[in-house]
């Protein structure tokens, strides 16, 4: 039977090409699942601005954008990294790009190499190991980062996870003038049978000339990572404009909010060339509660 939003004034059924972007977004919607491109929060507010209820949207969102705003942010990560790794585990999905790893990896790369480090093999990443034991201040973020093959789907367990980002001032660790005897916010982890790496951090600030992110490299088990052996994918996680907006907004991180104004995704170095498509974060949480940032990734 034809749906009669999609017919003419004389009954006749209009061609999908002709129907409008309200059709194509709803399509979008459910195609998102498979695809895994837009975060929760940027889809409700695409499908806002094109007037289609977000009903739909809460329907094809993963469970974690509706999951309580009360909720830890590490019960959040898990059931979302695990309800994402299951949800596409057989279908195949696009390569994340490969982008740069920056000046601040501390991979051996460019000054520093904090991946042989005892330590470095570690879940949560808010504060310093060894000679210091300070703890980066901010609000709160757990990151879910599954890892899959790209042309099957297949959940990768076993590999090693390198991830760093910078603090809520935009002061990267091991670096950064006042911090270069600090190596929080930087740690390796090994995926577990869903693919999926869980790190408990803090949300990194924008600083100028970047959008809000956070890197990672991908290393063929945890072993190869801490002996900064061959790199297997070298990419970045772009955080959604209306959850930083949300956490910008909070003390400490005021000159976020100049930054962010200043810069786009579309105008992004790294970002830009897809518009971060396949990188951006679906996020679940709150201020006062934490957020999570999930993505999976084909490799």
């Amino acid at each position: 039977m034809t749906d009669p939003r999609w017919t003419d004034d004389d009954g006749q059924e209009i061609d999908e090409d002709h129907r409008g972007l309200v059709y194509d977004v709803q399509t979008l919607i459910h195609r998102r699942r498979a695809l895994g491109i837009f975060g929760g929060v940027a889809l409700t507010s695409l499908l806002a601005a094109c007037g289609v209820s977000t009903r739909t949207a809460d329907a094809a969102a993963s469970p974690s954008a509706t999951a309580s705003a009360t909720a830890t942010p590490t019960a959040t990560a898990t059931a979302t990294a695990t309800a994402t790794a299951t949800a596409a585990a057989s279908a195949p999905l696009d390569e994340v790009p490969d982008e740069t790893a920056g000046p601040y990896p501390a991979d051996d790369s460019n000054g520093v190499n904090v991946l042989d480090d005892s330590g470095i093999v570690r879940q949560d990443i808010r504060s310093s190991f060894g000679a210091s034991t300070a703890t980066a201040p901010g609000v709160p973020l757990t990151i879910a980062l599954t890892v899959r093959d790209a042309a099957t789907g297949a959940a990768l367990a076993g590999r090693g996870v390198y991830l760093w980002h910078c603090d809520r001032a935009g002061a990267y660790s091991l670096y950064s003038s006042g911090i270069e005897n600090e190596n929080y916010l930087r740690g390796v982890q090994e995926t577990d049978a869903n693919g999926t790496v869980t790190f408990t951090s803090i949300y990194p600030a924008c600083y100028s000339g970047r959008w809000p992110h956070i890197h990672f490299e991908v290393y063929a088990d945890v072993a190869t990572a801490v002996a900064t052996g061959p790199i297997v994918k070298t990419s970045q996680i772009a955080l959604p404009q209306e959850t930083n907006d949300l956490v910008y907004a909070t003390s400490g991180y005021e000159q976020s909010v100049r930054n962010q104004a200043q810069t786009s995704l579309s105008r992004d170095m790294v970002f830009s060339d897809d518009v971060g498509i396949h990188q951006i974060a679906t996020m679940a949480g709150s201020v006062a509660a934490g957020y999570t940032a999930s993505l999976a990734i084909g490799v």
